[in-house]
């Protein structure tokens, strides 16, 4: 077990959502068998925009001192995108982001997704991750919409 005890048990306040997530239907159409403990929870879903809360585990760190690695925030950021896409279809093209300061176990991340253009097939979607009103990572994701699962267009 990785030795931060002296940390909070969450250093940011969980989200009110994070109870019971699950009775709410946001409408979300896309990435529906993702995992929520890795990936995060929905808490809102409006055309175009998304925020999804990622509540930071124990199994996330990389180090002895409970930092979180990066790589679970951006999959929170991802998420994001993808629900205020919302497209079964949708899938990621590229990513521009940039992490901004630190997460620590017992964090709760909230990522905020907005489409900021539609042209075709491409959306093109910034979304900010804060704790405690605190951005953590910031991005823009470059997603496209296909017609089909994009495993069929492999086959």
């Amino acid at each position: 077990m990785p030795d931060h005890e002296s940390a909070p048990e969450y250093e940011s306040e969980p989200p009110a959502a994070e109870a019971d997530t699950g009775s709410v239907d946001w409408g979300v159409k896309t990435h529906q068998q993702i995992d929520a403990g890795l990936c995060g929870v929905v808490t809102h879903r409006a055309p175009g925009e998304a925020t999804v809360v990622l509540v930071t585990t124990d199994a996330m760190v990389a180090d002895a001192r409970g930092l979180v690695h990066g790589g679970f925030v951006f999959g929170a950021a991802d998420y994001a995108a993808m629900v205020a896409v919302n497209d079964p279809h949708v899938v990621l093209g590229a990513a521009e982001t940039r992490f901004t300061a630190t997460v620590r176990a017992g964090d709760a991340v909230v990522c905020k997704a907005s489409v900021e253009t539609e042209k075709g097939r491409k959306r093109s979607v910034h979304v900010d991750c804060t704790v405690r009103e605190r951005r953590v990572l910031q991005g823009r994701f470059t997603t496209f919409v296909l017609d089909h699962h994009v495993l069929d267009q492999n086959r």
